[in-house]
């Protein structure tokens, strides 16, 4: 019981140890470009038990408002934790036709727990954390403990070389890739929120719906995040849970560290993009054009 426990809490970080706003493109006619799709689906994404976090990054609804007034495109780009769906869910999985799945997973990671690929979805593994870092939860002593260390992770994954590579890598397969896609890593919140935070800025998402969103997985993951701590709690005391809990849900100081560690460096998530990830502009726009409508 313990290992299950330590290696869900391990999982969180993202990054290794520790200018100007760039001007919105101009936007062509979205819907007679092959890089968008012609209108968002007006069907609900679905719920999977089985796979708790998996979600539109489009929001729900119309979609997320971006530039011009002009809503997130649904149906395009989703999000997960760890794709080990059930035989129903799967079935639902395969009905979105998905053309691609981004595993942001380290390799440990991927071998404990296999994705289950719906039927016709290329499968990429992206590297944006250097390795788990497990072996330091033995130094968090407190809950506060817990949050300054995930913030840490949050602001190295702007900073250090291989997220960054990642994320670069990630965003332009994307760009590049057509039909229905999906990102993931092991709880869909970490790795993953930052992947949807990228996107939904490239679509002119503000910033506080950006952080809505990131604090959904509380919901979404509320029934996996709290037999998670019922559990530790049996084996290492309700103390010890209360530190895990700040690992296995997502709290609104982490995104901001990330944030404002780009803001300190790069002056916008726009300027990030460019000077942080190396992203051309027709990467950028090619992604606007598929998330906008």
């Amino acid at each position: 019981m313990t290992t299950v426990a330590l290696g869900a809490a391990g999982t969180f970080l993202f990054g290794g140890p520790a200018a100007a706003t760039a001007e919105a493109l101009d936007l062509p006619s979205v819907g007679s470009s092959g890089f968008g799709s012609s209108a968002s689906t007006s069907v609900e994404p679905p719920r999977l038990p089985s796979v708790d976090n998996f979600r539109d990054v489009a929001g729900s609804g119309a979609g997320y408002v971006g530039f011009g007034g002009l809503h997130v495109n649904r149906g395009v780009f989703y999000r997960a934790n760890a794709i080990t769906p059930n035989p129903a869910d799967l079935a639902t999985l395969e009905s979105l036709q998905l053309t691609a799945v981004y595993d942001l997973r380290t390799d440990p990671e991927i071998a404990a727990k296999p994705d289950i690929l719906p039927k016709g979805a290329r499968y990429s593994q992206i590297h944006v954390l250097a390795a788990d870092p497990s072996a330091d939860l033995v130094n968090l002593h407190t809950p506060e403990d817990a949050r300054a260390y995930v913030q840490k992770g949050y602001r190295a994954t702007v900073n250090d070389a291989l997220p960054r590579n990642g994320y670069r890598q990630l965003l332009t397969d994307l760009a590049n890739t057509a039909g229905p896609q999906v990102v993931h890593c092991t709880s869909g919140k970490d790795r993953t929120g930052w992947a949807t935070a990228l996107l939904l800025t490239v679509a002119g998402v503000p910033r506080e719906t950006i952080m809505s969103d990131y604090l959904l997985t509380n919901e979404y993951s509320a029934a996996s995040i709290e037999a998670a701590v019922d559990q530790i709690a049996a084996v290492k005391g309700p103390a010890a849970a209360e530190v895990y809990r700040q690992l296995l849900g997502v709290d609104a100081s982490y995104l901001d560290a990330a944030f404002d560690e780009v803001d300190k460096k790069y002056g916008s998530l726009d300027r990030y993009l460019v000077d942080g990830l190396g992203l051309d502009q027709l990467t950028i726009a090619a992604l606007r054009l598929k998330l906008l409508s």
